[in-house]
């Protein structure tokens, strides 16, 4: 059993407090009894690395990850294994954010950190954008590269796909999505033609530290891998979502 919080950010997305170095993140995760961790920087995904080491030091088992925001600024998580998938995912979306500049004094500095809480360079191009890619194109995409592409807090007012297309595109097969621990108690019932067949997963979209773990989703797999989570969101062979903390 793994009890998995998927949708983190560390000091590289804008709007990610300074104090969410890989490092704390770690010890914040392992503090509140996670084994499974992802960080889901927006529009990129270069810390990524940084934090599978520090965890890699502790046992704590951690996925690659990117939280996409699509040109319908949709956004969605994107999970991988390995770096060179979710690097390669980068070099995929960062061409196609719009080459608008930063600024820090209003959405904070975007950093990119190693293992050892040193800075390597500060991301000068506003990740808190649209990127040129749709919804649809996006899913394939992330599939093409081994990935697992979930639609993020689909019950948020904003940047969700409920509130910027309603319900999903025609012909897009959707592995599972992503509902906040906010949720309407009458949201399931009013979507229910099109999410009544889908798994649900809880994260929690942790900004601040205090927020990691706040909402887990318990994984019943054998291993910490997007092939195993796959199989559970789909419950085949004994694994399965075995419940929410």
């Amino acid at each position: 059993m793994y009890a998995a919080d998927l949708h983190l950010h560390s000091v590289l997305s804008p709007c990610g407090d300074l104090a969410m170095s890989p490092s704390a993140i770690v010890a914040r995760a392992q503090a509140v009894g996670l084994d499974l961790i992802a960080l889901t920087d927006h529009n990129m995904a270069e810390n990524g690395a940084a934090l599978r080491t520090v965890a890699a030091r502790t046992g704590l088992a951690a996925l690659y990850g990117m939280e996409l925001e699509t040109v319908e600024e949709v956004h969605l998580l994107c999970l991988f294994d390995h770096l060179e998938q979710a690097m390669a995912w980068q070099a995929f979306v960062y061409p196609r954010l719009p080459a608008v500049p930063n600024d820090p004094d209003r959405f904070g500095e975007q950093v990119v950190v190693n293992d050892q809480e040193e800075i390597l360079r500060f991301e000068t191009r506003l990740l808190a954008n649209a990127a040129a890619v749709t919804l649809s194109e996006a899913c394939a995409a992330v599939a093409a590269r081994g990935g697992l592409a979930i639609p993020a807090h689909i019950d948020r007012p904003a940047h969700s796909l409920v509130s910027q297309l309603g319900f999903p595109p025609a012909g897009l097969k959707l592995e599972a999505v992503e509902v906040t621990r906010f949720m309407a108690a009458n949201f399931l019932a009013a979507h229910r033609s099109w999410l009544a067949a889908l798994p649900l997963v809880r994260f929690s979209d942790a900004h601040f530290l205090e927020d990691i773990g706040a909402q887990r989703t318990l994984f019943q797999i054998e291993a910490p891998t997007v092939a195993e989570i796959r199989l559970a969101l789909r419950g085949e062979a004994g694994r399965a979502i075995a419940g929410y903390g």
